[in-house]
């Protein structure tokens, strides 16, 4: 029982990451319909760049502020300089842009950085606490649940209660009638996109910590789980993508525990071909809504 309680905890710990990042794709995939395969590489982008700063000033939170506000920019200089040309009549042209933007970054990284795994420091001990002597959560896990949470709840109060927040529904949603209404249609998208990238980058300083430490390919394996969690939830429902990462989290953590780490890919593939096999559209999504 306590080692089942111990995998709960640090299943949630992982999937409150995942939700983040998974939340980055609906985000962009609500407002253009693309899979943004190049969130991962943009996420260590900004963590490289994040880390530097930390390097050279001594300061994790400095550091910490850079990698978000890199991620706002990236994301909205992505979307203007490449993504916003991108011919949309074949899904398969972003795919395809997305996965070359991957190449690219990767590459770039690579040359400025090496390709050897470089230390990730955190802002807060991963020393669990233990009650009973069962251990739970470390104060950096409660960093995390913390991070996530906020941030959801902005982004919840954003496209809920703003004015700037409808406007990017209603140019996700009908971008011509949006456009004859006078919105603004190509800035909702950049800040979409730019909003998006934070969040990736937001997960990406949670992430790299607790794994081997800042690479350029860091974020692949992130970038499968999140992905994962995003379709179980919905690729359209944002309650879907957090709901989806903790039970994604929740799978990796107990199949790791009880069956080996070797195991909790497969495990990760298997939901998904599940879920894609039996609701297509997600667990928790409203293809009705979105169709409307």
């Amino acid at each position: 029982m306590d080692r089942f309680v111990f995998l709960t905890f640090d299943g949630l710990s992982r999937g409150a990451v995942y939700a983040a990042f998974a939340l980055a794709l609906v985000l962009i995939w609500r407002s253009t319909r693309i899979v943004n395969f190049a969130q991962g590489a943009m996420a260590v982008a900004t963590a490289y760049a994040g880390y530097s700063v930390s390097a050279a000033t001594g300061s994790y939170w400095l550091g910490f502020a850079t990698a978000i506000l890199g991620g706002l920019v990236l994301g909205a200089v992505t979307e203007r300089v490449v993504m916003r040309f991108v011919d949309h009549a074949s899904p398969l042209n972003g795919v395809v842009v997305a996965l070359g933007l991957v190449l690219v970054i990767q590459g770039v990284l690579g040359m400025i950085y090496g390709n050897e795994f470089r230390p990730a420091g955190a802002p807060f001990g991963r020393d669990a606490f233990t009650v009973g002597g069962v251990a739970l959560l470390s104060r950096f896990d409660l960093f995390v649940f913390a991070a996530v949470a906020t941030v959801v709840g902005l982004l919840a109060l954003l496209f809920r209660r703003t004015a700037t927040g409808l406007r990017m529904r209603a140019s996700a949603f009908a971008p011509d009638v949006s456009r004859l209404l006078g919105v603004n249609v190509g800035g909702m998208l950049t800040l979409g996109w730019a909003l998006a990238a934070a969040v990736g980058s937001l997960a990406g300083m949670l992430v790299i910590p607790t794994e081997l430490g800042l690479h350029p390919n860091a974020m692949d394996v992130v970038f499968v789980s999140s992905f994962t969690a995003a379709v179980v939830g919905g690729l359209d429902s944002a309650i879907g993508a957090v709901l989806g990462g903790l039970i994604v989290g929740l799978l990796l953590s107990y199949v790791s525990g009880y069956l080996g780490a070797t195991v909790a890919p497969i495990a990760v593939l298997l939901l998904l071909v599940t879920v894609l096999l039996g609701r297509p559209g997600g667990l928790f999504s409203r293809a009705a809504a979105r169709t409307a």
